[in-house]
């Protein structure tokens, strides 16, 4: 987008917020533009009249704080703010910070030390080595996984095989992570207790009693298809292999056996800081407005409440506060009802609420350990076209409330004033390319309480669970969703390691909303899924009613509708659908040099295929 008359601040790594902003003269900091930009539309400043550009030059822009756009930096449809590279250049916002002067540790395995953080250790749970993400130090190899013997939920702990690799019990910080039907959980092991080959793992609180209360999901225990998998991670003795690391927290210490082609001597090693590096926030009588960023890079976040208080997620990422079973079921709601459940959300690269007429175009989100770009709260008319979502841990996009934290998560969201739900959004034209890489459970596309959303020629491949979610509640009740559209999106390669799963899955009443044209194809075999069967193309789940679903395009007619409402209309899905609806599926023209950027299929992994006994082979 070009605006005549525009006004330019310009922003270079080189450059000197005491500067005057000009091209020859630029500015450090993004923030520093912002604040002359903030300026100019306070004192009216006629320079301004088409709008203001603020060009950011090539380089990483180490960021000590999150950058915060406020109602005061909003611009109009005539006079906006658009942050924007340099013509030709790749600018980076950075969360990190780099690790220099690795020494030789023993054998293969170097250390260097970590920089304190305003005079306490600096904790961070990724680590990026050339922008190649490094594997935090654990006991089994790749993807592979053991199997626990039992859970004993009143006494909140759990039996597993005795660990290999001995003194284990001796060390602080170890974790357990596991696979539970539809979602992982991180749980920090408080005491182990090896009897034999038996060995007794206990957690740490809050999420002790949170993982051993809750239903759904729990750790799975089948004779037919196994128990729940898990690893242990995060001890210097299970450092055994190149690409891993750990970190010793209390010592500022550091360590990594580099690959084959690293030289630590040269490498980029980049441990993240900070949890966000754009918030835009507004109110909800003054938003944000117009307000644009343009091939712009967002690399390297951290999360650390796993480390702080455990992960044990309900779905979709969105963690438990609190859980548990209900002694007798039911909800005015929802009669059968045994779960009882409040969330919380976790952070995002880019985090935006209450703004209005924002853009994200062409712009990269990568090497993130959560989500990447989060419309939260109360955002309208805003668009989000053509990026590039990459090697993030969790969700790449997400939209819109869930429920939030003193609400009970399975109660309809229907608000007096609707100003919080976002609406009129549209997500178009964007590469989802291995996402879900840490926490399993998480999407390519989520989004929650939503209205008047379109979700239109993305392209999602190399995910762990569903690729594009829409929908929250469990409920049939009639709430603030309406009019949503999921449409000719091409989603394929999912499910690597989740089942209950989808291509598009759907929950609750949404009045007008359309599942049309979409391509769905290649679902993992999931090697320790809780059910092996319980996978699909398409998905509407518990409440989902008033949607029509028609012309997508699957290899096979493996649907779920389970507990919908009514008026759900189903035409024409499956293999039968007409080739040019399969082939406009996904990125259009103009968009489709992102695929060079695509993460390749795992060849290793074979994919399942639906024959007429209505199983998976």
């Amino acid at each position: 987008m070009q605006y005549a008359n525009a006004a330019d601040i310009y922003v270079a790594v080189s450059g000197d917020d005491l500067q005057a902003g000009t091209a020859l003269q630029p500015k450090a900091t993004l923030a520093a533009a912002l604040r002359q930009a903030r300026e100019w539309r306070r004192l009216n400043d006629p320079a301004i009249k088409g709008g203001i550009h603020i060009i950011i030059k090539g380089g990483t822009y180490f960021l000590y704080e999150p950058i915060f756009i406020r109602p005061e930096d909003a611009g109009t449809a005539g006079n906006p703010t658009i942050i924007e590279a340099a013509p030709g250049e790749r600018p980076v916002f950075s969360g990190g910070i780099q690790l220099k002067q690795w020494r030789r540790f023993k054998g293969n395995i170097w250390v260097a030390e970590v920089p304190d953080m305003i005079a306490e250790p600096l904790n961070f749970r990724q680590l990026w080595v050339n922008n190649v993400k490094a594997i935090r130090a654990k006991d089994t190899n790749g993807d592979s996984m053991r199997r626990i013997l039992s859970w004993d939920h009143k006494a909140g702990s759990c039996w597993i095989p005795t660990p290999v690799i001995r003194g284990l019990e001796n060390t602080t910080g170890l974790e357990m992570f596991i696979h539970q039907w539809w979602a992982i959980a991180n749980l920090r092991i408080k005491t182990m207790d090896v009897h034999g080959d038996s060995t007794r793992l206990t957690f740490h609180q809050p999420e002790s009693k949170i993982q051993s209360e809750h239903p759904w999901p729990a750790p799975w225990i089948s004779k037919e298809s196994g128990n729940s998998a898990f690893w242990l991670t995060n001890a210097l003795p299970l450092l055994d292999g190149p690409g891993e690391w750990y970190l010793d927290v209390k010592a500022r210490k550091v360590y990594y056996w580099p690959r084959n082609n690293e030289n630590l001597s040269t490498a980029t090693v980049i441990a993240p800081v900070l949890e966000s590096l754009v918030t835009i926030t507004g109110t909800i009588d003054h938003p944000v407005s117009y307000i644009h960023f343009k091939d712009i890079g967002f690399q390297h976040t951290t999360w650390l409440r796993p480390s702080k208080m455990g992960h044990v997620p309900l779905q979709a990422g969105l963690y438990m506060l609190d859980a548990y079973k209900l002694e007798i079921p039911g909800t005015p709601d929802k009669k059968g009802l045994e779960n009882q459940a409040w969330i919380g959300r976790p952070p995002a690269a880019v985090e935006v609420s209450y703004a209005q007429h924002t853009t994200f175009t062409a712009c990269r989100f990568e090497h993130l350990a959560s989500t990447g770009l989060d419309y939260e709260t109360g955002n309208r008319y805003d668009t989000i076209n053509g990026n590039l979502f990459k090697d993030i841990g969790g969700t790449g996009i997400q939209l819109g409330l869930y429920s939030d934290e003193a609400t009970e998560t399975h109660l309809p969201y229907h608000p007096v004033d609707t100003r919080p739900v976002c609406s009129n959004i549209l997500v178009s034209n964007n590469l989802i390319t291995d996402v879900t890489n840490e926490d399993w459970g998480t999407l390519g596309i989520s989004a929650g309480y939503v209205k008047d959303v379109t979700i239109a020629h993305n392209e999602i491949n190399e995910v762990s669970y569903t690729g594009i979610s829409v929908g929250w509640g469990w409920t049939k009740t009639i709430n603030v969703m309406s009019n949503n559209r999921i449409i000719s999106n091409k989603i394929h390669h999912y499910a690597r390691h989740m089942y209950d799963v989808a291509g598009i899955y759907t929950l609750s009443a949404q009045p007008g909303s359309e599942i049309i044209g979409n391509y769905i194809d290649s679902i993992y075999k999931a090697p320790y899924a809780h059910i092996p069967t319980h996978w699909f193309y398409l998905y509407t789940d518990e409440g989902t009613a008033y949607y029509t679903v028609k012309d997508n395009w699957c290899p096979a007619e493996k649907f779920l509708q389970n507990a919908n409402g009514p008026n759900n209309i189903w035409q024409n899905n499956g293999p039968q659908v007409t080739d040019s609806i399969k082939q406009s599926a996904g990125l259009e023209a103009p968009y489709k040099q992102l695929l060079k950027e695509k993460a390749p299929a795992h060849h290793t992994q074979p994919i399942n295929q639906y024959i007429t006994n209505g199983h998976g082979s």
